[in-house]
Parts: C-alpha cells; sequence; structure tokens
C-alpha cells in the first residue's frame, strides 16, 4: 500500500512528450491467474535532447526486454517506483517487453481484470500501465494491433479494438483473434474483453452506403434485454449523420455490458464496455426514465467516437474538452428524440442538484482545473454538467449553423490530434470569424455567476430598458473574480402572450435576442415597444447563472401560463412555486393557516388543459418544487412545516382542478400495449403527475384509481407510481 502524498501535477507543467510510440503490438496469451502480455513498440525521439526513454509499468513482472531484437542485460534498464527506464536509446528503435500479470487479483478493476468468468480492461484515465509498458498519457497517440489466444471453451468471445483481420483455432484446446485499428488512439482507448458471453446481432449502413456489422454481448439468458440498446445504438448512429454530419469509421461496432463493470460506460474505439444497468431493460423490470437513460448513454458513448477518440485531449487538464462537448451532443440527441423543453429541465435540475453546490463549496473547481493530485478526482459535474453549458453558451452564441461551421473547422484541422479547449474554441472562433478570448474565462474561472436583471419602461418614448449586472462570488484560490461573457436570451412578453419584436440599437433582433453580458453592469435599450411587456430571461436556460429579477406574482403568473419559451414558462411557475411555498411555511411557523394562491392554481390549470402543449412538458408542470429544494431556500430548515406547506398546496391545486385532473388522467388510462417511446412516456409522466394531485386531495375516488392502476399496469412507470403513492399516503390495503 502506498502511503506516501502523490505530487501535484500542474497545467502549467505541461511539456510534449520526448519519444513518439508509432506503433503497438500487442500479445495477450489470457490465464485468469498468470496471463503473459508481450509488447512490440515502434518508438521515435520527438525531443533531439532526451537520451533516456521512460516507460510506466506498474505492478507487472517483466519477463524479458529487447531493444531491435537485442536482449537488454540487467544493466542497461531499470524497474522501480512503476517506471520502467532505459539510459541509452537511439533515434528510432522498436522495444519488445514480455510481462506477466494477474487479472484474477487485480480488485482495483484497472487495467486487465476478470470477474463472473469475463475478462475485462478499463484504462481510462491511467490503467494501460498495469497491462503493458508504455508511455500511458492521453497525447501520445498510437496505432494498434492486438492478438488474443485463450482457451476456447471458458472463452468463446474474444474482442479488441478496431476491426477484425484473423482468428482461428490453436493447439490445446486455445483459440486466437487478430484485431487492428486503423486510427491511432492514446492507450486509455485501449480494450480487451474475452469470456463466454451471448450477443444480438445487426447492422447499420452509414450515409456513404457502407455496411457496419453491430453487436452487444451480454451474460447469456440477457440477449432479449439488450434489443432496445440496439435500437438507440441505430438510432445515435442515424442523428450524428443527420444532425453533425458524421459517419461511423470502421465495419464493425460492438457494445459489451457486463455486471462487474466499475463505471457507468467507456468509449474504448468501436468496443464500448458498459455496467450491464445501462444496456438491458425490459418493461416488466424497467421504468421511462430507465429506457431513457440507456438511450442516452448508448448515444454519449457512440458519439465519443469523434469527439473524444478520433480527436482526443492533450492532457487530463482538457478532460472537458473530449466530456463537457459529448454531453452537449447527447443532450441534443435526446432532446431531439423525445420531449427538448422537459429534457432541458432535467438537465438543468441536474445542474442546480450537483453542480451548483459543487461550485459554491470548498470543492470549487474550474471548468479546465489548474492542478490535481488524483486524476480521479477530476470526473465532476463540474468538467462534464458545467462543461456541456460551456458548449451551449458558444452555440447560443454562434447560433446552430454558425455551431456546425465550428464543429467542422474543428474536426478537418485536428483529426488524429490530441489537443486543447483553447484549440477548440479556437475552430469555433475562426469559422466564424468572431472574438472568443473573453468567452474562455469560462474554462479557467470556477464559481456561479450571480446575474441581477431589472426592467423599466418608458411609455412615452416607447421604450424597455433592462439593466444586467453579473458577479461572481469568490472560490478556494480564486478570490477576484473577472466579468464573464454572458449569453443571455431574452424576449419581452406582450400582454396577449406573444413575442414582441425587437429592436436594438436600430437593428432588428426578430422576437428572441441573445444579449452579450460582457461587463459587470450593462444596460440594453429596446426601442419601439407598443406596450408594457413581460421580460422574459435566460430562455432555455441559455447561461449557467443564479438570476434574480424582481417580479411581482401577477408576472409570475402571467409568465408561467403565457411563456413562449417552455423553459422560462417552467422557471417562472417554479419560483412562484418556491415563493409561495415559503410564505406558507414561515405561516405554518407562526401557528397560522397556510392559504394557497388561486392565481397560482388558475396559472396552472392553464398549462394542464392546453393541448398545444406537448404531455410531458405538461407533466414537469404539474410537479412542485421537491422538499429538497425547498429546504436548500432556507436558513433554518423546517422539515415538518416545509412537508405540511407543500402537501396543503397539493391539495388546494386538487381540490380547484379535480375535474380537469380527472379528465387528464382518465383519458390516458387506455392501457394500450406498452411501448418504450417518448410518446408514450409523455402520457404516462402526465397521467401519473395527475394522479399524485388526485390522490394528494384525500378523496376515496382518487385512493381506489391508484389501487387500480398498481393491479392493472402493464407496465413499471405506471406500477411504481401507483406504489410510490400509495405507500406515501397510507393507502395500501391490509391483507
Amino acid at each position: 500500500m502506498k502511503t506516501e502524498q502523490p505530487p501535484v501535477i500542474r497545467l502549467s507543467d505541461y511539456t510534449a512528450p520526448a519519444f513518439r510510440i508509432e506503433r503497438t503490438d500487442l500479445t495477450f496469451d489470457l490465464d485468469p491467474e498468470r496471463t503473459l502480455v508481450e509488447a512490440r513498440l515502434d518508438i521515435a525521439r520527438t525531443d533531439g535532447d532526451a537520451q533516456s526513454l521512460a516507460l510506466d509499468a506498474e505492478g507487472m513482472e517483466l519477463l524479458d526486454l529487447q531493444l531491435d531484437g537485442r536482449a537488454l542485460d540487467a544493466a542497461e534498464f531499470r524497474l522501480d517506483q512503476d517506471v520502467l527506464s532505459i539510459a541509452e536509446v537511439p533515434e528510432r528503435f522498436t522495444l519488445s517487453a514480455k510481462v506477466a500479470i494477474d487479472p484474477q487479483s487485480n480488485t482495483r478493476l484497472e487495467g486487465l481484470y476478470r470477474s463472473n468468468g469475463v475478462f475485462c480492461t478499463q484504462c481510462e484515465a491511467e490503467g494501460f500501465r498495469r497491462i503493458a509498458p508504455s508511455i500511458d498519457r492521453p497525447d501520445m497517440l498510437s496505432r494498434y494491433r492486438v492478438t488474443i489466444r485463450a482457451d476456447k471453451a471458458s472463452c468463446p468471445v474474444l474482442l479488441s479494438n478496431g476491426n477484425l483481420v484473423d482468428s482461428g483455432d490453436l493447439e490445446g484446446g486455445r483459440h486466437y483473434a487478430v484485431w487492428e485499428d486503423p486510427f491511432p488512439k492514446p492507450s486509455y482507448l485501449f480494450a480487451l474483453v474475452a469470456g463466454d458471453l451471448a450477443w444480438i446481432p445487426d447492422r447499420f449502413t452509414t450515409k456513404s452506403g457502407r455496411d457496419v456489422d453491430l453487436r452487444i454481448y451480454v451474460e447469456h439468458g440477457n440477449e432479449a434485454r439488450a434489443r432496445y440498446a440496439m435500437e438507440a445504438l441505430k438510432r445515435s448512429m442515424r442523428w450524428d449523420e443527420e444532425r453533425f454530419g458524421l459517419e461511423y469509421d470502421l465495419d464493425i461496432f460492438n457494445i459489451v455490458a457486463v455486471s462487474d463493470f466499475n463505471m457507468g460506460a467507456m468509449e474504448n474505439k468501436s468496443l464500448n464496455v458498459f455496467n450491464a444497468k445501462y444496456i438491458l431493460a425490459d418493461p416488466e423490470t424497467a421504468t421511462d426514465a430507465d429506457f431513457a437513460a440507456i438511450e442516452s448513454i448508448v448515444g454519449h458513448e457512440y458519439f465519443h467516437n469523434w469527439t473524444g477518440n478520433r480527436i482526443t485531449c492533450r492532457d487530463w487538464f482538457q478532460l472537458s474538452l473530449k466530456e463537457g462537448l459529448t454531453v452537449f451532443r447527447d443532450q441534443e440527441f435526446t432532446a431531439d428524440m423525445r420531449s427538448r423543453p422537459v429534457k432541458r429541465i432535467q438537465d438543468v435540475r441536474m445542474l442546480r442538484a450537483r453542480q451548483f453546490p459543487e461550485d459554491a463549496g470548498p470543492l470549487a473547481h474550474p471548468v479546465r482545473p489548474d492542478s490535481y493530485m488524483e486524476i480521479n478526482n477530476f470526473y465532476t459535474a463540474t468538467v462534464y454538467e458545467k462543461g456541456a453549458e460551456v458548449i451551449r453558451m458558444l452555440h447560443a452564441l454562434l447560433g446552430e449553423e454558425g455551431f456546425q461551421k465550428g464543429m467542422r473547422r474543428y474536426i478537418e484541422r485536428h483529426d488524429g490530434q490530441a489537443v486543447t479547449c483553447d484549440d477548440f474554441v479556437a475552430a469555433m472562433a475562426g469559422a466564424n470569424d468572431v472574438d472568443l478570448d473573453h468567452f474562455k474565462l469560462w474554462y479557467s474561472q470556477a464559481g456561479t455567476p450571480e446575474v441581477t436583471a431589472e426592467g423599466h419602461y418608458d411609455g412615452a418614448a416607447k421604450t424597455y430598458s433592462l439593466s444586467l449586472t453579473q458577479r461572481t462570488p469568490p472560490t478556494p484560490g480564486q478570490a477576484k473574480k473577472s466579468p464573464l461573457m454572458i449569453p443571455l436570451s431574452v424576449a419581452l412578453i406582450d400582454p396577449e402572450g406573444g413575442n414582441q419584436t425587437l429592436t436594438l440599437a436600430g437593428e432588428d433582433r426578430g422576437e428572441e435576442t441573445v444579449l452579450h453580458l460582457t461587463q459587470d453592469r450593462q444596460t440594453f435599450t429596446f426601442e419601439n415597444v407598443p406596450r408594457a411587456p413581460k421580460p422574459s430571461l435566460n430562455r432555455g436556460f441559455s447561461a449557467p447563472v443564479r438570476l434574480t429579477q424582481p417580479l411581482a406574482r401577477t408576472d409570475l403568473a402571467f409568465l408561467m401560463a403565457e411563456d413562449t419559451d417552455p423553459f422560462a414558462r417552467w422557471e417562472a411557475g417554479q419560483q412562484y412555486a418556491c415563493d409561495l411555498l415559503l410564505e406558507m411555511i414561515e405561516a405554518i411557523g407562526r401557528g397560522e393557516a397556510a392559504e394557497a394562491d388561486p392565481a397560482f392554481v388558475e396559472a396552472m390549470g392553464r398549462t394542464l388543459t392546453n393541448d398545444d402543449l406537448d404531455e410531458a412538458f405538461r407533466a414537469q408542470v404539474m410537479v412542485l418544487p421537491s422538499e429538497e429544494y425547498i429546504g436548500e431556500q432556507m436558513k433554518t430548515v423546517d422539515v415538518d412545516a416545509i412537508h405540511a406547506a407543500r402537501e396543503t398546496l397539493k391539495r388546494a391545486i386538487a381540490d380547484r382542478l379535480y375535474d380537469d385532473l380527472l379528465a387528464a388522467y382518465e383519458g390516458r388510462r387506455d392501457n394500450e400495449p406498452f411501448a418504450p417511446t417518448a410518446e408514450q412516456a409523455g402520457r404516462r409522466a402526465l397521467k401519473n403527475a395527475c394522479l399524485g394531485l388526485l390522490v394528494a386531495s384525500g378523496t376515496a375516488d382518487s385512493a381506489e384509481l391508484a389501487r387500480l392502476q398498481y393491479d392493472t399496469a402493464n407496465n413499471m412507470t405506471d406500477r411504481m407510481a401507483a406504489m410510490a403513492l400509495l405507500t406515501a399516503y397510507g393507502l395500501l390495503r391490509r391483507r
């Protein structure tokens, strides 16, 4: 066990590698306790001053070491502190090493391990150094050829990256497979899987007409439960072609789902490895949320093929280059496959629940941190979710057409390279001829900006002035903050509920525009505004900020019912509900009756009965802020008062809207054959949101509805929703 404190790794200390591994040939003789690995590395010096070679080699037994076919004696190399050092090497050479490793005892599940009879690898971030000597860093791109030999009875399946180029039987009941990946990749994307697995096959034809064999490997008996993941994979491949113009580049794409994978999923080139939880699903055991998660995660790992694999990160400080960008892409995929407003709401909820507290706490760090001691601690909500929001802000600033121009420039310029966040922003800026230097501060400055908005309508001048201020609170190591470039999407809603045409500095901006807040305080004056508008700000959550604007409850009720942006509409409702609940909690604390605001209930009813809005979105609006979220807004948390206020408001909604809620529920009780489609999921979401409010009313009829749904449901989503309500309200029948 290591007891010494690991060194601090700093971004400012980055230097390019002194050697380049141009080709990596690996041969594995698999054995549970003593796997033999032969590595043949074609190496060239890139730094003329470098004489000695250092390779990462952790926890392995070195059996043989040769340089250009000559065995090295003990005086010519040193294996110490997990580093294999050779003092004198020529400018170009081939190094061959044979090592032994113990997959069965590898309980860290990093590198090559064996669990439940299956050999599997996990090499991100620094796992390859536990497999064979190499320069294990993300900017070391090499072409791999992999030969796997194993017992045929226990390991009939032999998989690695790239295309299968050879296979056959060997003596002694063993067999082999040879895989070759024509695309250079870093060692963290290397993968090997071997074992007794079942699979389901399929095929995808790319836009250029190439046929790609698809396989999902699972533990025996789970084949049928992988079918939805296969369909999600094909949807992902088609979407990436249509939205981003990116086509798959090999002859085969494999997914392996095993129970003992220590991460959610891993994007290894052409061989994605998943925890089985994120692949397997059927109506008897999976909810709509489970199906949606599988679709999203399958898409995320596939989208890495270009944003992470073909173009990878130069160093681990640039982790958000691949993860933030790919999270944005999988969010957009889900939005296009399902309900775009609901997806945005779900992502913002997650950001506020996970990343905002991270930004406000002692572990706050930038999207691109300055230093680390343990690389595995880098995988945070800031790097992933906030990183995706940084990409989304670029999309807001440039628009879809400009963003796609930037993506094409990025791929054309950097395909096959290991690059930085700066390179990505430079491609976006160059393709659109804009200056994004100020924007890059989002990558280096921690903390969640606080934006305050104040509006003033001048009836005589027919102008509406919007004053915006920004402030980012201090975070550890960054006491002084600079103003950021914040893209704030804005519309002005007229009294009839429509968007007013926006004129700013004499320029027609249409019905919605993106304001560029770049200073501590700026005022934007809209001209030719005929009537006093209601401001709709940060539409679609265009920037990850905490927005404060002094709106009366009448304004919130209006925006909740009329705002043309679904996210802003939901946000107004959540703010209204939160303010109302906090007021009710104070009343309860004083021993007074908590009164619900009829205007809030009326606004909610207008959304419920608006058939122009999709059902999944209406379901989101019908759900009040959670008790946890309400508690986060209070200095002193009164758990009982929070629960009482929330239940009181739910009963008030149910009492006033009972007939509408019942009609919406009954209209979706057709028990059609289950399908994990977005349309059906939306109907179930609205139905169960209505049932939740009906049961909160306390009527015997609503309790019976919940019991009947539990007894007759043909899917886990409806059964779980009914069970949760029956349990929460003590309505389970005694037997």
